[in-house]
């Protein structure tokens, strides 16, 4: 990768937008960070454009603008999208309703929610492909056209094109999408065989459906973002965060708006694995806790966990890579409420950023997350440097509701709420760490988000992990995330082959076209041939099962015994066996193309000598600690006065812009050079 010129007076950014703030990240060309943070607004592009400028940015200074944003998966929750229509063959119209048979929980009464796409707008064509790509009924054109008219009648606004064994002979979708947009011009047209080009119709037809229904919704929000900044003065490419890590230009996030549905989540986990390897670990868990949810990530030996296959809402997934995150409702705006047996519950329901918690002084008058710890004093009566002033009178009165029924004092209920959101999310973090065979214990936990650092120590004492990570700006941390990544997209194709037989040669020359495509968006993007590179892979798996892992190939390709090896290797990693004596085959190939990003890395500081310095407080504040019996007279720092090599001991909390990080008693806290703050049980 080419070393990038970072001038100094110019700027690098990233945003991104959650449920209650959008955060931005802020780095000048001499290695100043700013952060900002302002609540995020109905028209998310208002609050991108005021949070640069509370930061004090001016745009003409901007060389690199990245943005993660909620605006596609908010879309498929609301269901806030166009109206919607499916074409596939005849026979098949009800793919996308039968789905698989698995359920969401063991209720025999929950039902899946209905398709995206109703079954009247679900209109059939004939025509057939064969598994091997002969075309064995040709396309009805007649046909074709009589849908589209249809369609026009019922004003459609995007089409999904979806047929049988497309993804090995794609000429009947192409010619259908050829049809439908001279029939219907100004009408979106997304192909299966062109989002997602594998086997499995269910999974190909959700993905597609999903993409179709986005891409109306990213492209126009795309270039308008891109033209309202032009406006403002920033004349280089707007990059948009997709789930696999990666950022897009709205050139393609027009076509694969899909790959948006997941884009902020991914963000922190980038961000959670730099800082933990900034601080020498290669196995880290990311905590992200914001307003309304919190996201677990898994860095096992550098790597990242992925998945091909996700969902934003069960029964209708995904399939394009990402990042491997779980959420849970547990946020700084979660709702504590009494279940019908009178027991005390935490959760997924959210005050969000309107009404907010009821100690914002709006509507509000839920007793949330926010208000027990601004009761227990862990959380100060200003939020995000005195953008929301906190009432402590209010979440009083708010957690009064939940006690009475309990027969607790507010107090007491305020330690108990706090104690059943720590529990959510301490099994959360077991879900995607011993659930998958990893022990936490061999894990840093990297605590971030604008609640993260309230709750990470108690975490970590719960489940053993012995070292918490808190950087230097956690309320931001997945803003910064986004400045971490370079362009990025992934491009499948079906290999069906034993490995044993499989024709190199073939092989190689397929991995060549789809890194030619590959090559091909990224020039679409702007992107110089010297900072292109690509990375191949092989999804494989054992004769006669069905899941898949992805595992990496070094080209140039001369033998696959060294990828066989690696699969055994893997698959007993993550599924506990393998079977060295069993076939395996090759399911799919696929190729990453990248496009690299220069960066502009931040320089250690010095570390003071701990006896050297004495840390001041701004205040002593009486804390009533989850865990402590009665309250405790607790010094309050300025962490923008803690110089790297600063020791704290608790209890004590560190107060800044974006965050307040909790120090309990017995718990050491350590800066380290990289402005990190380093959490360890004191021995």
């Amino acid at each position: 990768m080419t070393e990038a010129i970072i001038r100094t007076d110019k700027v690098r950014t990233a945003v991104d937008i959650g449920g209650t703030f959008t955060d931005v990240f802020v780095q000048r060309g001499n290695g100043e960070i700013v952060t900002a943070k302002y609540p995020t607004q109905v028209n998310p592009i208002e609050g991108v454009l005021a949070g640069m400028q509370q930061a004090g940015v001016d745009w003409e200074n901007v060389e690199f603008f990245s943005h993660g944003t909620t605006i596609a998966t908010n879309a498929l929750i609301t269901r806030n999208f166009p109206k919607i229509a499916l074409v596939t063959t005849e026979g098949f119209r009800d793919v996308i309703e039968i789905r698989r048979g698995d359920r969401e929980s063991w209720d025999p009464y929950q039902e899946v929610a209905p398709p995206f796409v109703p079954r009247r707008h679900r209109l059939t064509v004939a025509e057939r492909i064969g598994y091997d790509g002969a075309v064995l009924e040709p396309l009805d054109e007649e046909g074709a056209r009589e849908v589209a008219r249809i369609l026009r009648r019922r004003e459609i606004e995007t089409v999904a094109v979806c047929f049988i064994n497309s993804f090995t002979n794609p000429a009947h979708e192409v010619r259908m999408a050829e049809i439908l947009s001279e029939e219907l011009p100004g009408v979106a047209i997304t192909t299966s065989s062109d989002v997602l080009p594998e086997i499995f119709e269910y999974e190909r037809f959700s993905t597609t459906v999903a993409n179709a229904a986005l891409v109306p919704i990213i492209g126009p929000y795309a270039r308008t973002l891109e033209g309202r900044l032009a406006e403002a003065g920033y004349d280089n490419d707007v990059l948009l965060l997709h789930s696999g890590g990666g950022v897009m230009t709205p050139t393609m996030a027009e076509k694969y708006g899909a790959r948006l549905a997941a884009s902020g989540i991914a963000a922190g986990a980038i961000a959670s694995r730099h800082i933990a390897r900034q601080c020498g670990y290669e196995n880290s868990i990311g905590f992200d806790m914001g307003g309304t949810s919190t996201d677990v990530s898994l860095t096992d030996n550098g790597v990242l966990g992925t998945t091909n296959t996700w969902s934003v809402e069960f029964g209708y997934p995904i399939c394009f890579p990402s990042i491997e995150v779980l959420t849970i409702g547990a946020g700084g705006g979660s709702i504590a409420w009494l279940d019908e047996a009178g027991s005390l519950r935490n959760g997924p329901q959210s005050a969000g950023s309107e009404p907010g918690p009821a100690c914002y002084g709006a509507s509000g008058d839920l007793a949330t997350n926010t208000d027990a710890n601004l009761v227990l004093g862990t959380v100060g009566k200003k939020l995000a440097g005195g953008v929301k002033q906190l009432d402590e009178s209010l979440a009083h009165a708010a957690i009064e509701k939940v006690a009475a029924p309990l027969g607790l004092d507010v107090e007491t209920a305020a330690q108990s709420i706090i104690k059943v959101a720590n529990a959510n999310m301490a099994d959360a973090i077991r879900l995607i760490s011993i659930r998958k065979g990893h022990d936490p214990r061999d894990f840093a936990l990297v605590g971030f988000g604008g609640a993260g650092p309230l709750h990470v120590a108690y975490l970590a004492k719960d489940l053993g992990i012995p070292t918490v990570i808190v950087p230097p700006h956690p309320g931001v941390t997945s803003a910064m995330g986004c400045m971490l990544v370079d362009i990025q997209h992934d491009i499948t194709k079906m290999y069906l082959a034993d490995s044993a037989e499989a024709d190199l040669s073939h092989l190689a020359e397929s991995f060549k076209d789809l890194q030619e495509e590959g090559r091909v968006r990224l020039t679409a993007e702007h992107v110089a041939p010297e900072d292109m590179a690509f990375e191949y892979y092989l999804d494989m798996r054992y004769q006669g099962q069905w899941r898949a892992i992805a595992v990496p190939v070094a080209m140039p390709l001369t033998s696959l015994d060294d990828v066989v090896a690696t699969f055994h290797a893997t698959h007993l990693k993550e599924h506990n066996f393998s079977a060295g004596d069993t076939g395996v085959e090759i399911y799919r190939i696929s190729v990453r193309a990248i496009g690299l990003t220069p960066r502009a890395d931040m320089a250690p500081a010095a570390l003071v000598d701990p006896a050297d310095f004495t840390p001041s407080p701004v205040e002593v504040r009486s804390v009533l600690f989850p865990d402590e019996v009665a309250r405790l007279q607790t010094p309050v720092y300025d962490r923008s006065t803690i110089p790297a090599g600063a020791v704290l001991t608790g209890p004590c909390i560190v107060d800044q812009l974006d965050s307040t990080t909790v120090v309990p008693p017995q718990t050491t806290a350590t800066v380290d050079e990289w402005g990190n703050l380093i959490l360890t049980t004191a021995e």
